[in-house]
């Protein structure tokens, strides 16, 4: 699992060209100067989608779980732990479970927010967890996410992305965690 972008999934289009046919920017969402990229057109395509998952799954290979981020990473990361035969996790937005959990507060481009995964029912010691989500941006919550991973005892080699907003830095801000991207805008 090393550093970089998918850049064709056998016999297909490059990943990369599909994700940027079909994402849709929406302008000043969720608020002033941003410039949102909604996949959920990408995700509605079988093809893409296909194409996505097959990606995603060859940088999860060997992983113990997959773990989604709240939300868009629910999606992918549940396909991906089918496609490898494996569990998924989801790292839930905070107040979503039920007591006890890890929390860990971070920052995002335009605010802060809160996950959290159950401390209790899942064994997470000694497991290589690989975080799934659909972008990169900042780096804040692939961050939190990785922090509550280790701190429920899990080891996270990899994280995997749908697309990366490479000028908002998060990359860096989460080294040396090892991101795969398969897009890049």
């Amino acid at each position: 699992m090393g550093v970089g972008a998918v850049t064709s999934v056998s016999g297909t289009a490059p990943v990369a060209d599909l994700i940027a046919s079909l994402t849709r920017e929406v302008a000043d969402f969720p608020e002033p100067g941003i410039q949102f990229k909604d996949l959920t057109p990408v995700f509605a395509d079988a093809a893409a989608m296909t194409a996505i998952v097959d990606a995603l799954a060859g940088v999860a290979s060997g992983a113990d779980l997959v773990a989604g981020i709240d939300s868009r990473g629910f999606l992918v990361a549940a396909a991906v732990a089918d496609r490898l035969r494996t569990g998924v996790l989801a790292i839930r937005k905070g107040g979503k479970l039920p007591p006890p959990v890890y929390t860990e507060r971070y920052d995002l481009e335009y605010g802060s927010a809160t996950l959290e995964i159950a401390a209790e029912g899942i064994d997470l010691h000694g497991r290589d967890v690989v975080i799934v989500d659909d972008v990169l941006a900042t780096g804040g919550t692939l961050a939190a996410a990785c922090r509550l991973l280790e701190r429920g005892g899990a080891r996270v080699p990899a994280a995997a992305v749908v697309m990366e907003l490479t000028a908002l830095g998060g990359r860096e801000a989460i080294a040396p965690l090892r991101v795969h991207s398969l897009s890049r805008a």
